[in-house]
């Protein structure tokens, strides 16, 4: 199967906006939008049924509609529509194998400013073998969009301990995709060592964000090397990780985070900076699997 970007639809103004989105990265990246719509009622049709007779004719307009829109804005994409007889949830799974990326739509709940995750984006951003994005109801608005340099950055939550190159090549790939710069947040809580009653004993957090930096710039310069054309700025942030990466993500145009592949026999969860990053960011949220 070719490359493709994968947005599921259900016909509600969130799923139009991750559509959008979606049309928008798979045309940078150069790849297949895949319109994607489950219904475990889907029946098989024969050719030439009137619309009056046609089972599944709601499912149908949903997928019809969103492709209508987004070839006209989109008219040297390739966009394909996908009528699949299943659960959405295990639909999306599947979909996330083959895909690129998945995106879904999200709620955004007045007056709280967080993610409403359903039955259904929640499990799919926990279990998936691929990176799932989410993005906000009003993210992405019908007619001109705003030119790429006009765009926020890429900002990408790193842990500096364990595997993170599934997480950096989505982060810096999307970066160049947009021509924008890619910020690097690397958040530590500070020890109890680092307190004493009069305050922050300075002598140990210089001593912790210099060993974090040397760590971070290993990290980092094979990727620079790699793409020498993305500005990056990376940054140590003493606090708690979860505050310093959605602090930093503050005017960005995507966030991408990490969560960990969880092993069969064990429940999927997502760490605290994952479920920050959901409840908090303003912008689209990346979230990548890696082992």
């Amino acid at each position: 199967m070719e490359p493709v970007v994968t947005v599921g639809l259900d016909g509600s103004p969130e799923s139009l906006a991750a559509a959008r989105w979606a049309a928008d990265e798979a045309e940078r990246r150069r790849l297949t939008l895949r319109l994607l719509h489950a219904w475990p009622l889907l029946v098989p049709e024969p050719p030439h049924v009137p619309a009056e007779m046609d089972q599944n004719y709601w499912a149908r307009r949903i997928v019809h509609k969103a492709r209508a829109e987004l070839q006209k804005r989109h008219p040297g994409l390739t966009v394909v529509g996908s009528l699949i007889a299943d659960d959405a949830e295990h639909a999306l799974l599947q979909a996330a194998a083959e895909s690129e990326m998945t995106v879904l739509g999200s709620r955004g709940l007045v007056p709280v400013e967080s993610y409403f995750l359903g039955d259904i984006s929640m499990p799919v951003v926990a279990r998936a073998d691929g990176p799932v994005v989410l993005v906000r109801a009003g993210a992405v608005e019908p007619g001109p969009q705003p030119a790429p340099a006009a765009e926020g950055g890429v900002v990408v939550a790193l842990k500096l301990h364990g595997p993170g190159d599934h997480l950096l090549a989505f982060a810096f790939t999307s970066a160049a995709a947009r021509g924008v710069p890619l910020r690097v947040v690397h958040g530590q809580s500070l020890p109890v060592a680092a307190y004493t009653p009069w305050g922050v004993d300075h002598d140990v957090t210089d001593e912790i964000a210099q060993d974090a930096r040397k760590k971070l710039d290993q990290i980092l310069r094979p990727w620079r090397d790699k793409f020498p054309h993305v500005e990056v700025d990376d940054g140590i942030v003493l606090e708690s990780p979860a505050k310093a990466v959605v602090s930093a993500a503050h005017g960005a145009g995507l966030l991408v985070v990490g969560r960990r592949k969880h092993r069969p026999a064990r429940a999927p969860h997502l760490g605290s900076v994952a479920q920050a990053a959901i409840h908090h960011a303003r912008c689209p949220v990346a979230v990548v699997p890696h082992t």
